[in-house]
């Protein structure tokens, strides 16, 4: 399973959406979500739409309009959004539950590729449909809060609007020259909700 850029950016403009209530906002406008993240925003009200379709959330018209969650956080799954945005996270279709496809295979039943790729789907699974979106946004603001960085969408950040963050512009030519950066176990969701873990 890869998450596709419109399932990335569903993600991410949920998590906002859920820090923003976290702070008081009651609605926050696409083009703010796209500032935000760094998003094109004629893609993003795409996406929109389409999670507004789905229940996941509202909008309100008008100069003051914008969208917010239209459930709670913590009743919405990433697995769900996953699902919604990108299709099944099954690797190969034979061990999809959500979207079975016969394989190749003469003899599913004692395929080894089979048995692998349904352990590989039931780790994806088991992590994304445990935590949820209000898991996500926990966590972020943990972060944000420990590294005093100013919460997004809150009187803080609107004081200070460029201090916790690049411009777009800059930023996109930033990410061009920088080289990856090392993974760390530690600055993952899973680490920090449960500590040591394994799958």
């Amino acid at each position: 399973m890869k998450l596709s850029k419109k399932g990335e950016y569903a993600l991410r403009s949920l998590i906002n959406l859920g820090i923003a209530a976290e702070v008081g906002r009651s609605l926050v406008q696409v083009a703010e979500l796209a500032d935000n993240e760094q998003l094109p925003v004629k893609f993003l009200e795409q996406i929109m739409q389409a999670l507004k379709e789905a229940g996941l959330v509202e909008s309100e018209r008008g100069k003051f309009g914008g969208y917010r969650l239209a459930k709670p956080a913590k009743k919405i799954t990433v697995g769900s959004v996953v699902r919604l945005i990108d299709g099944p996270l099954a690797p190969i279709g034979c061990v999809s539950q959500t979207a079975y496809e016969k394989c190749t295979c003469p003899d599913e039943a004692h395929c080894g590729l089979r048995m692998l790729m349904l352990d590989v789907r039931n780790a994806i699974a088991g992590i994304l449909d445990r935590y949820t979106l209000a898991d996500v946004v926990e966590v972020t603001l943990r972060k944000l809060r420990r590294d005093g960085v100013p919460l997004p969408f809150s009187p803080e950040a609107d004081a200070a609007p460029n201090a916790a963050r690049v411009p777009a512009r800059h930023a996109r030519k930033l990410a061009r020259r920088a080289t990856r950066p090392r993974l760390d176990e530690t600055e993952g969701v899973l680490h920090q909700l449960l500590g040591d873990y394994s799958i």
